[in-house]
């Protein structure tokens, strides 16, 4: 062989292009139906919360007619006051009614002598669609209050200012690209797993499949160096896991901005510029886990072995966004030479519009491909094993 490395990338790259599964598993599945999936829930919870938003909020009222007022008012606020149940606890139980607001029989009273009226908000807190209708009904019940409060006080010559002693001025320093960025927590995974998943048949393929299929002994006992069969290997490996990454970003540039964002004032940093960087961010990555992956596939006994082993390898990617939807922390400089840490906080910096400095890229780059590195001088060890060959 005039050139054994590229000759052997070639042979795996073409046997497994043939093998319809592993294409639809490598690169359909994993890179079009994974961010598929995400837009398409993305885009019914973020229309659906705006539809909630804009339209009238069906509000039961028990005991209407002891607070005529605050029901008036409460109708201004884009709340549709309705006749309440028999049973309001039954109806917020039986997901009947997502609030039910209870006027207390002794309102009229109390209001009567300048005291603390109660009115009483019925909900589930455990319903995950409850928080929005709460906190507006809440919202509205604050803002009556605080305008029978203003105008109590100036009924008795007193300023409503001196209740307020702070003058609170909000000023959110988060960018529209920022605030976009709190629904990409869980891109670096999904563009991580996608490399992963692109490599990981052809990993399994190139060496446990040939040991159990016995083509890989004939393979082996050509005088090419051991080595050289190997980085081929490697090679094809990481060329589908590359192909696999390269399609999963595609799909998100294509997708992300079909999201209805704009309607919350909300951008997402997603040019070609930033898929270019998040592109160089995840190189070292996809070598680092194509060489871990064709290390576990070697060392496997069998293929099915080798799928199980793999298969729990992909969960990994998990934990450094886990960690970080956990326990958010301040990005310095020795978590760019932890690979997948590296990268979620790469990513999330390009997405927040933010800078990475060079030293940041340096260690980035240079972490990810030492340990590469070194997984492939351990591979290669293997590959000189006279038992690999041999099916268990």
């Amino acid at each position: 062989m005039k050139n054994p490395i590229w000759t052997i990338f070639r042979k795996e790259v073409l046997e497994n292009l043939r093998d319809r599964k592993t294409v639809i598993n490598a690169l359909i599945l994993g890179p079009v139906i994974g961010p598929l999936l995400f837009a398409i829930i993305m885009s019914t919870v973020l229309t659906r919360e705006l539809g909630r938003a804009e339209k009238p909020l069906d509000l039961p009222v028990v005991g209407a007619e002891r607070a005529p007022n605050l029901v008036a008012f409460l109708a201004t606020r884009n709340l549709k006051i309705e006749p309440a149940p028999k049973d309001p606890e039954a109806a917020i139980r039986d997901q009947d009614e997502e609030i039910v607001l209870r006027i207390g029989k002794d309102f009229g009273e109390d209001w009567a002598e300048g005291k603390p009226a109660e009115v009483e908000m019925l909900f589930d807190s455990s319903r995950q669609d409850t928080g929005a209708a709460t906190q507006r009904v809440e919202d509205a019940l604050k803002a009556y209050g605080r305008q029978v409060s203003a105008l109590r006080l100036v009924a008795r010559g007193i300023s409503p200012l001196l209740t307020h002693p702070l003058a609170v001025v909000e000023r959110d320093q988060a960018s529209e690209v920022a605030r976009g960025a709190q629904f990409l927590m869980f891109l670096p995974y999904m563009l991580i797993i996608g490399a992963f998943m692109g490599g990981m048949y052809l990993a399994i393929d190139t060496t446990a499949g040939e040991r159990e299929r016995q083509s890989l002994e004939p393979l082996l006992a050509t005088p090419v160096p051991r080595g050289q069969i190997m980085l081929g290997k490697l090679a094809a490996t990481s060329a589908f896991a590359i192909a696999s990454l390269l399609l999963t970003l595609i799909a998100f540039a294509l997708l992300l901005p079909q999201l209805p964002l704009t309607k919350l004032g909300l951008k997402f940093n997603f040019g070609p510029v930033v898929f270019l960087q998040m592109l160089a961010a995840l190189g070292p990555v996809v070598l680092l886990a194509s060489s871990l992956q064709t290390l576990i596939a070697a060392n496997a006994k069998s293929y099915r072995e080798a799928q199980s082993w793999l298969g729990m390898f992909t969960m990994i990617p998990l934990i450094p966004t886990i960690i970080m939807m956990v326990v958010p922390v301040k990005t310095q400089l020795w978590m760019f030479a932890v690979p997948l840490l590296a990268q979620h906080h790469a990513i999330m910096k390009l997405v927040r519009a933010e800078h990475i400095g060079s030293m940041e890229w340096l260690t980035l780059a240079g972490s990810g491909l030492l340990i590469a590195g070194i997984a492939a001088a351990i591979t290669a060890r293997i590959y000189h094993r006279e038992s690999l060959a041999v099916s268990a």
